[in-house]
């Protein structure tokens, strides 16, 4: 079983920055890829930022030199830096694995349950 634990949301007001927080745990053999997406009310989920072997990393157009993705391979813990945020960043931000367990040779995509992103003042 593989289990993905995101942390680090809440309300920060216009301008401000929040760090989120994805572990990873369980029978991991190795992960190729991490990434956010979010899912704002009524709209339908987005990447948001993903980061693959070689720390080579994809932001969607929005976020470009506002969020900043980074990962600690030794503890299977990929970082999502938001700056600047705007009410639009308003969203339920999820944590997204691409993992290959123990004892498999396919990898398969993991999803945790999300973590509450409000940008208000």
């Amino acid at each position: 079983q593989v289990q993905l634990v995101e942390s680090g949301g809440g309300l920060v007001q216009p301008g401000g920055s929040l760090r989120l927080s994805c572990a990873a745990s369980g029978s991991i053999r190795s992960i190729n890829a991490m990434g956010w997406y979010r899912q704002a009310p009524r709209k339908e989920r987005e990447l948001v930022a993903r980061i693959i072997t070689g720390d080579i990393t994809t932001y969607q157009n929005s976020v470009k030199g506002r969020f900043t993705i980074s990962r600690d391979n030794a503890k299977n813990t990929v970082y999502l830096q938001m700056n600047s945020l705007k009410p639009d960043d308003t969203a339920v931000y999820y944590c997204n694995a691409h993992i290959t367990q123990h004892g498999s040779f396919y990898g398969m995509d993991y999803w945790g349950k999300g973590t509450l992103v409000t940008v208000s003042s």
